[in-house]
């Protein structure tokens, strides 16, 4: 891959009044796009990855191209598909000629970033769920920023690089190729005062308390061991919405974690909380009777 001139005129992301970003993510996007290079994003399910991609594409005034990968997904799937099913069928029934193969070709997410008049944001999301030629698959059009479409003879070749932002949740390891074309940042789990910034943004009229209190029974739930899906902030988010609707007060939260079913999305999970919750109030009762006894 030949080296490129970073961009100093690119433009810069800060964020946006829905999406709090820390100076080291803010840092990372900008490094990317004035390298133009993919930004690689990795870290739990809601800490915000493919949030972020909007965000990006919201402060820069950029069309959002979002290509959601599966376990079937192939690097094809994102320059075009070539439906031959139809032309076949459109040569036997159709009334029209099937010789116009361009009819039969449709651009994939990356295809259509490549073809835009306007610079695009393209998220290529949950890469790793596809098998591990998928990344490398990839390396030569995120590179070239063109590829060719042998049926028609045609090359699409990007008037503008679109900014790339490519999530993954670490499910397994990226290929070392595909690591060294991207810019690497890795989203942490927010601690308690980011958090509570995003509750604000979103719940921007909710008593302060009962946020406070909210938050802080979050992070215990999240810090019970053996839950298959701790609770991510658009979890904390709804909850705090249905604490609002049910007219729960702080002192509630504290004492009773309502709605858990709003946090906790398994069966399995809501039984671990339960039996973990029971023994902290056991405890908590324990501790209040000494200290009324003086002991």
């Amino acid at each position: 891959m030949t080296s490129k001139t970073p961009d100093l005129d690119a433009p810069e992301f800060s964020g946006t009044n829905s999406y709090i970003a820390g100076g080291d993510l803010r840092a990372a996007v900008n490094v990317a796009i004035a390298l133009e290079r993919p930004l690689l994003v990795r870290g739990e399910p809601g800490t915000g990855k493919t949030l972020l991609a909007e965000a990006v594409a919201e402060a820069l005034g950029m069309e959002l191209l979002i290509w959601p990968v599966k376990s079937t997904t192939k690097a094809q799937d994102g320059l075009y598909t070539y439906d031959t099913v139809q032309r076949l069928y459109d040569g036997q029934f159709g009334e029209g000629s099937p010789d116009d193969i361009s009819r039969y070709i449709d651009l994939g997410r990356l295809g259509q970033a490549f073809s835009r008049d306007e610079r695009t944001v393209l998220v290529i999301d949950e890469v790793d769920k596809a098998d591990l030629e998928f990344p490398n698959d990839l390396l030569w059009e995120l590179d070239r920023m063109s590829f060719q479409i042998p049926e028609t003879g045609e090359t699409v070749t990007a008037t503008h690089r679109p900014i790339v932002i490519i999530t993954s949740n670490a499910e397994k390891e990226l290929p070392d190729a595909f690591l060294r074309r991207c810019v690497f940042h890795y989203i942490a789990f927010p601690e308690p005062e980011q958090m509570a910034e995003i509750v604000s943004v979103h719940h921007p009229d909710v008593e302060r308390r009962l946020v406070n209190a909210a938050l802080e029974a979050f992070y215990v739930l999240r810090g019970i061991e053996g839950l298959r899906k701790p609770p991510s902030t658009s979890e904390l988010i709804d909850w705090v919405q249905a604490l609002v609707v049910g007219g729960v007060s702080a002192n509630q939260v504290h004492e009773e974690f309502p709605f858990l079913g709003v946090v906790l999305k398994t069966p399995a999970d809501l039984e671990i909380a339960r039996r973990h919750l029971a023994v902290r109030a056991r405890q908590a009762a324990h501790g209040s009777a000494r200290r009324r006894a003086g002991l």
